[in-house]
């Protein structure tokens, strides 16, 4: 595609390059600039570093332009635009394809319950045939194809990436591609020009400051999501619910828990030890859910994929059945078989919100002792780790306060920060993750849950910059299989 194609829709404040020179390939990352690149310079949101920087480099390696919104070397070919991010996210458009047009897209936005919900949706369409494609925190999948070898990326993949998925979802012939839409790729415009179909406000509760710095700026950027979409659909049971309304550029269609003020609502509430069953309620229309995956959080969830569902046009009935055939996903209040007489939980929870959530869930069903076994990630908001210590001390019976992800910090600073909100004696601090969750195991007595938060899918543990591979699942298998009885 030659550039004045790929550029089409943006703004150029000045040309310094050849428009017809042949575009094959988009990216932001100098390093994996080739011949027929089409470099785009932007802001390094972590690295606070712009990629202008890095323009000569790319040049080298091959770019036939610099796309830039800072002035260039002028013996370097490249265009002024008045944003990088928001040209970038066209650019990616215009040379796949513009995709996304080709998609019925639906984002799910919001602290906690992004990947849930998301996966549920999935479910609900495919249960009513209906082709898929799915982009998240836990994988990547095209109709009923995981992709294996795709390069890893974050929450939602920069244009570049995304927009090329898009056009794989279209090519395999997927109807919907449903996405997590984080506040981080709101922020940096990753799906400006995106239109939604529908689009799903979750919560919000305390998480990466380190990047918004307040609360403020975080809904803020959450709320962008609903400029761009023709059906919001709210949680009005969360405190941001009245600004993500304001936002909405389209139809709002809210959902709650605990009013039944909202257009969908739940009633009849059953909290089982391995599922949920509610009657959900929207206009004249009533119909029993049930859910295979525990908490009061998983009524929200399913309220949330129950709103989507339904303004993509399909019926409550249609809904029930393909929620009751809904799998738990990875990481997300997920049982370990352990062959013992206790019982073992890994979850994602992360976030004060979180943490409170997924122990309020396992503290009614539990007739011993709940132990939870958490820490904090390094490099992030630091206000948070005394909070979820106190939360955890609060309705853990026992806390074995570890290392998450330390990053570049100190593992230990991090689990003095977590401790300093802990007024009770009831927690140890074993710095090793492998060796607190062998603790908490060892601790365990009959009838008693073991909880392991903070990591849920993740297959990594990362310090200093390098990424070990972790499975929690073996680590438990491991411990387990070393004692005596460890029937795993």
């Amino acid at each position: 595609m030659r550039l004045k194609e790929v550029l089409n829709g943006i703004a150029l404040l000045s040309v310094h390059c050849d428009l017809e020179a042949e575009v094959a390939h988009l990216t932001i990352d100098s390093r994996r600039a080739q011949a027929g690149t089409l470099f785009c310079a932007v802001y390094g949101a972590e690295s606070k570093v712009h990629g202008v920087r890095y323009a000569a480099g790319a040049v080298k390696n091959g770019a036939v332009c610099v796309l830039t919104d800072v002035p260039c070397d002028e013996s370097l070919p490249y265009v002024l635009v008045e944003n990088a991010e928001v040209a970038l996210a066209i650019a990616a458009a215009n040379l796949n394809g513009r995709p996304a047009e080709r998609l019925r897209i639906i984002g799910v936005t919001g602290t906690n319950g992004k990947t849930t919900t998301t996966h549920l949706v999935r479910d609900i369409l495919a249960h009513n045939g209906k082709k898929c494609g799915l982009i998240g925190t836990n994988e990547l999948v095209i109709g009923d194809t995981v992709v294996e070898d795709h390069p890893a990326f974050t929450t939602t993949p920069e244009p570049p990436e995304l927009h090329a998925l898009f056009a794989q979802m279209a090519d395999a012939g997927c109807e919907f591609a449903i996405m997590e839409v984080s506040s981080h790729a709101l922020a940096l415009n990753r799906v400006y020009g995106v239109r939604f179909e529908a689009a799903a406000y979750t919560n919000l509760s305390q998480d990466h400051l380190n990047y918004h710095e307040t609360m403020e700026a975080y809904a803020e950027a959450k709320s962008r999501l609903f400029a761009q979409t023709d059906t919001a659909i709210i949680n009005l049971d969360d405190a941001y619910a009245a600004q993500m309304q304001q936002t909405a550029a389209g139809k709002v269609l809210t959902f709650s828990r605990k009013s039944t003020h909202a257009d969908l609502a739940a009633k009849n509430i059953k909290l089982h030890a391995s599922s949920v069953e509610f009657e959900a309620l929207a206009g004249d229309g009533i119909q029993r859910m049930k859910l295979g995956i525990p908490g009061a959080f998983s009524v929200e969830n399913a309220l949330a994929a129950i709103g989507i569902t339904m303004s993509v046009g399909l019926e409550l009935d249609e809904i029930a059945e393909g929620l009751a055939a809904a799998k738990g996903v990875l990481g997300r209040a997920e049982v370990v078989p352990v062959g013992m007489d206790y019982t073992v939980m890994i979850d994602y929870a992360h976030s004060p919100d979180s943490l409170e959530n997924i122990l309020a869930t396992v503290r009614p069903i539990t007739e011993g002792r709940v132990i939870a076994v958490f820490g904090c990630g390094g490099d992030r908001d630091k206000t948070k780790r005394p909070q979820m210590g106190r939360i955890a001390e609060c309705l853990a019976d026992h806390c074995v306060v570890t290392s998450d992800n330390p990053r570049t910090e100190d593992p230990a600073a991090i689990i003095e920060d977590i401790v300093a909100g802990m007024k009770k004696t009831n927690h140890t601090c074993v710095e090793n993750r492998r060796e607190a969750i062998g603790a908490a195991l060892d601790m365990a007595r009959p009838g008693d849950f073991v909880l392991i938060a903070g990591k849920g899918q993740e297959m990594y543990q990362e310090i200093m910059g390098v990424k070990y591979p972790f499975d929690e699942r073996v680590v438990i298998r491991e411990h387990l299989a070393l004692k005596e009885g460890g029937n795993v």
